[in-house]
């Protein structure tokens, strides 16, 4: 099958959590032998450099089934649906405070307070998965390679910051 670029004349819609429904133009539907792919999960391909463009549609399978080049390409409602997917998958929880931390052979444990709920996750390298930057913005990455951030550490809680600090 070649790679389909989605248009216009295609229908992106919500099917479930993050995931699309592809309804296609009759031409496309000729090209792809079918009129409709459900359980798509767009992904940026460049996330930094250029996320409004070079989205890609990608089935259960992790198989590319389209790609979008631009919102500009797509219909208004069809690019919402692609945005909200986007943000639903790409949200970042905020750590609002850290409320308990463990160490056990070499891996830290975080237990933290975070805008989306209590979440414990494990950190395997201090020294590359905390970065701290000079603003007081702090990036955590988990060992599962889930991502979350400390907008100002410095408005953190004494508890938390120490915390923190120790560990940095």
């Amino acid at each position: 099958m070649n790679r389909i670029y989605v248009t216009k004349d295609d229908k992106i819609e919500k099917y479930e959590n993050h995931l699309v429904k592809l309804t296609l133009s009759a031409a496309h539907s000729e090209e792809a032998g079918e009129g409709e792919i459900v359980g798509l999960e767009p992904r940026r391909l460049f996330p930094v450099s250029n996320p409004d463009s070079y989205i890609t549609l990608l089935d259960e399978d992790g198989k590319e089934r389209a790609v979008i080049r631009s919102y500009s390409e797509i219909d208004e409602a069809s690019a919402a649906t692609v945005k909200q997917s986007l943000a639903d998958y790409y949200l970042v929880p905020k750590i609002l405070r850290i409320i308990s931390k463990a160490e056990k052979y070499g891996t830290l444990r975080w237990t933290v307070e975070t805008d989306r709920g209590i979440i414990a996750f494990d950190i395997r390298n201090r020294n590359h998965d905390i970065h701290v930057m000079r603003s007081g913005f702090v990036r955590v990455r988990d060992a599962n390679d889930n991502r979350y951030i400390i907008e100002d550490c410095n408005k953190l809680d004494k508890h938390s910051y120490a915390l923190l600090i120790a560990d940095t």
